[in-house]
């Protein structure tokens, strides 16, 4: 027999789902939205519902927009001649928060893992191809894990077949951890000493 009633133990399991949210955290987090007001869960609500319906990834790099081409990609003020290569469209949020990239950004939707069967035809990477110019600087900034660094070498390769520039972020970042939870301090440090692959 369920301690709570029916409609408390779905919201429960539903917001235990989320990543990082236990149960207890999720029981915390029903008991806070039974007790807030009813317009602030409908603009909850909402949002959700909103993100899902409105959010796509930008025809061009891949980074979350509401348009066909995200903001970062029609900015005249970026420089074309560098891009940023990350595995998710939250990675790209990281870097913003330095104010320390004025280049572009390419999301490759994954990493390259045999073992979870994701090979190089499951990332964005022809259209990657596409946009690399001879002598352009394309910066390998995949998260430092095991996964992470295979895709980097083996992008390294072809992008270097392509006449690119090839570098990677500095190490000091921690082995096993996600850009998005890094301080911008550095991640800031790690973009300016960047070495060639």
């Amino acid at each position: 027999m369920s301690l709570y009633p029916k409609s408390a133990n779905a919201l429960i399991e539903q917001l235990s789902k989320l990543p990082g949210v236990g149960r207890k955290t999720a029981q915390r987090l029903a008991f806070y939205i039974l007790k807030s007001d009813i317009e602030d869960i409908k603009n909850l609500s909402e949002s959700i519902t909103n993100i899902k319906k409105n959010i796509i990834f930008c025809d061009c790099c891949g980074a979350m927009t509401e348009n066909t081409i995200c903001e970062i990609c029609t900015d005249s003020d970026r420089e074309d001649s560098v891009i940023c290569v990350v595995e998710e469209p939250k990675d790209i949020y990281a870097f913003e928060k330095t104010n320390s990239f004025k280049g572009r950004y390419h999301v490759l939707g994954g990493v390259l893992s045999p073992l979870d069967g994701v090979g190089p035809d499951d990332l964005n990477l022809k259209s990657l191809y596409e946009r690399v110019e001879h002598g352009m600087e394309i910066i390998l900034a995949t998260n430092p894990s095991i996964e992470g660094d295979t895709t980097s070498l083996y992008l390294a390769k072809m992008l270097e077949n392509l006449g690119a520039k090839v570098t990677r972020l500095a190490r000091g970042l921690p082995v096993g951890s996600d850009l998005e939870y890094m301080d911008e301090l550095t991640l800031a440090r790690a973009m300016e000493g960047r070495t060639v692959v």
